[in-house]
């Protein structure tokens, strides 16, 4: 994927990389030379900068100007050059307060991750709500609401909670309509869409309404690769004209959602992965990085962290940031799924 460097090669493109994240300035050897105390001469540096523009690794916008990094300059930086930075210790204890601090609620913790990354990275952050492979049936409850009309509770494991009207043929009493969703209860208690349809037939009529629109609610979820997405710190990526172009696609759901898929589409894939001007597939992001990572529990409930920024962010930081973040959510909705399962 990259052309070999010489390790002078490869400490001169750190220094590149760094410097211009520092300042935003095309760096040259001169600068180098003086801001990092080299011990090589100026025209040493210029020939090795040379060398790694002619393989791609920087550019030099203007004829008489210094170096930029390219996309494959900071990807190598990142994946090769980058050092193993770890948030301050009082920022950690502030994040982790904060969370100690919010209600025992998933959208709470959502909005908070939001926030936090946004915050902390100074850029934007999205958050996807955590979300099973497959809907586990938890349970569902009917209320009657006058002549043929039920209000209808359906409840999934993860927290999910959907509810609709259903008609039935005739007029029943509540006690037979609870007398049902008791009986649903028991034997589908988390059972996903193939289990519950392999018992459809031992089901009597009104159950089987009941469980046709459950089948018919976990099916649309189980195509929907996100279900909610929290968004925060938006407006930074308005100050940079290369950054605004991804505002828009930020904002719409579906596009968000083909982004997850698309960078994290290995089940096998872990721990935080850094995308640079979109890989050549979101000309959106051609401007802008995203580090994004999973949390939760592994096949049984897992979401999404990011934060969205110029290439030019820091890279360390904002590595270690989505990396503390999503550990946190991860512990919180472990917790939060075994206290479900106990429960149950």
């Amino acid at each position: 994927m990259f052309l070999p460097l010489s390790e002078r090669q490869r400490h001169i493109l750190g220094l590149v990389v760094r410097s211009y994240i520092e300042d935003g300035s095309p760096v040259g050897s001169n600068t180098l030379v003086k801001r990092y105390s080299l011990n090589v001469s100026s025209a040493t540096v210029r020939n090795e900068m040379f060398a790694l523009s002619e393989k791609g690794y920087i550019m030099q916008p203007h004829t008489s100007g210094g170096r930029v990094p390219t996309e494959v300059g900071y990807r190598f930086f990142v994946q090769r050059l980058i050092d193993d930075f770890q948030l301050p210790v009082f920022e950690q204890k502030t994040i982790s307060h904060q969370f100690h601090q919010a209600r025992i609620e998933m959208d709470q913790w959502m909005r908070l991750a939001a926030a936090v990354l946004a915050q902390t990275s100074q850029g934007a952050s999205f958050v996807t709500s955590p979300r099973s492979k497959f809907s586990r049936f938890q349970h569902v409850q009917l209320i009657a609401v006058r002549d043929r009309q039920v209000l209808m509770i359906i409840v999934l494991y993860g927290g999910i909670v959907k509810q609709q009207m259903l008609t039935l043929a005739t007029p029943l009493p509540q006690q037979r309509l609870s007398s049902a969703t008791e009986r649903l209860n028991k034997l589908f208690d988390g059972s996903n869409l193939d289990e519950i349809e392999a018992h459809f037939s031992q089901l009597d009529e009104l159950e089987q309404d009941v469980i046709r629109l459950v089948i018919g609610t976990m099916r649309r979820l189980d195509a929907k690769a996100v279900n909610q997405i929290y968004r925060d710190g938006i407006a930074n990526l308005l100050e940079d004209a290369g950054t605004r172009r991804a505002v828009p696609l930020l904002e719409e759901h579906s596009r968000v959602t083909d982004i997850v898929s698309d960078f994290l589409e290995s089940e096998e894939e872990s721990g935080v992965q850094v995308v640079i001007g979109g890989e050549g597939r979101w000309e959106d992001l051609k401007h802008c990085s995203i580090i994004l990572a999973r949390y939760g529990v592994n096949d049984e409930l897992e979401g999404e962290v990011a934060v969205v920024g110029s290439m030019r962010m820091p890279y360390g930081r904002n590595i270690s940031a989505v990396r503390y973040v999503s550990d946190i959510m991860s512990n919180l909705v472990n917790d939060y799924y075994a206290e479900e399962v106990a429960n149950n």
